[in-house]
């Protein structure tokens, strides 16, 4: 089978995710190739450097730096919709090039084609919104539905049963109108195996392990506001900014080690020995430290403003406890 893999640019979580799919695809004998933009596409390129890879249409969005996204957000809807077409239309381009047995999209909305077998991939069958506009959420999530719809299939990287989901309401919605389409729940998946790391030497053992990601200025500010908790403490903190772009150096300030990106290979054991880990609410870190055991050490930090992340950090914390 050849199958062409995209993930959505919005921060790497995205991107993360395909990850095992892909080892698991090259294992079974598939050709894969790669496509998509920005910081996603190299992180994929940085896992799989013999792939071939395509370019689709670029995302570029920004948070607001206040508490509250909704603007921002508002700002981004026509950009959202001309980033569809755009890539939709570069899928025709590239599929009049060669043919594929299976188009791969995880949250890009505009990779579907009668031409062949297309799948969408996405934890969010509920869209959250902030308090005073969850009234609208029904209606989101229709407009969403009517995205995923246009696909041959929908897989949803979570537990079937909700009583198990590390995504609760937004990957097991009170209303899902399975007609619409096929769903297929996966199970958590992430680039990460525990039993691989156990028993790796690791050369720097941290106290503090922090992982950022997202857009920015979010992403800045909470590394700011992190290296202000940390720079006059005596615990040893490991802080990986999610540059994958940028050159593999350490930076010392003070007990405090700063890394624009390290490996799989180099982070897992540092999570795994840390006391405490710090990262964004983000789903995709979600499966990566549940893989890993190590969820109970964690402190989620939402984006501020992003109410899938505020609810994400809340369930999560409630399914920790029980």
């Amino acid at each position: 089978m050849k199958i062409l893999i995209a993930p959505l640019n919005w921060g790497l979580g995205h991107a993360s995710r395909c990850i095992p799919l892909i080892r698991q695809w090259l294992s079974e004998g598939h050709e894969v190739v790669l496509a998509g933009d920005g910081d996603s596409l190299i992180l994929l390129r940085k896992h799989f450097p013999t792939l071939r890879y395509v370019y689709l249409a670029p995302l570029r969005l920004r948070y607001s730096a206040g508490r509250s996204q909704i603007w921002a957000m508002l700002k981004a809807i026509p950009r959202l919709i001309v980033w569809s077409v755009k890539d939709h239309l570069l899928l025709r381009a590239v599929l009049r090039e060669e043919s594929f047995d299976r188009v791969v999209s995880d949250n890009r909305f505009g990779l579907y084609t009668k031409e062949t077998q297309c799948v969408y991939m996405t934890h969010q069958l509920l869209i959250r919104l902030p308090e005073r506009l969850q009234c609208f959420e029904p209606l989101t999530s229709r407009l969403h539905a009517c995205i995923y719809t246009h696909y041959n299939m929908v897989w949803v990287p979570d537990f079937v049963d909700k009583e198990r989901s590390l995504a609760g309401d937004l990957s097991h919605p009170i209303t899902l109108n399975t007609q619409l389409s096929t769903f297929n729940y996966l199970g958590p998946i992430s680039r990460f195996e525990a039993s691989k790391y156990h028993n790796v030497e690791v050369p720097y053992i941290y106290d503090i392990v922090i992982v950022l990601s997202g857009l920015e200025p979010q992403r800045t500010l909470l590394e700011k506001e992190l290296i202000a908790r940390y720079s006059s403490r005596n615990e040893s903190v490991l802080i990986v900014q999610g540059h994958v772009g940028l050159p593999n150096t350490r930076i010392k300030r003070g007990s405090i080690t700063v890394v624009p990106h390290i490996t799989d290979d180099e982070l897992a054991p540092c999570l795994l020995h840390a006391n405490h880990i710090i990262a964004r609410s983000g789903y995709s870190t979600i499966m990566d430290l549940y893989a890993l055991g190590v969820l109970d050490k964690a402190e989620l930090i939402p984006t501020p403003g992003q109410p899938e992340q505020e609810y994400l950090a809340q369930w999560i914390s409630t399914r920790e406890s029980k």
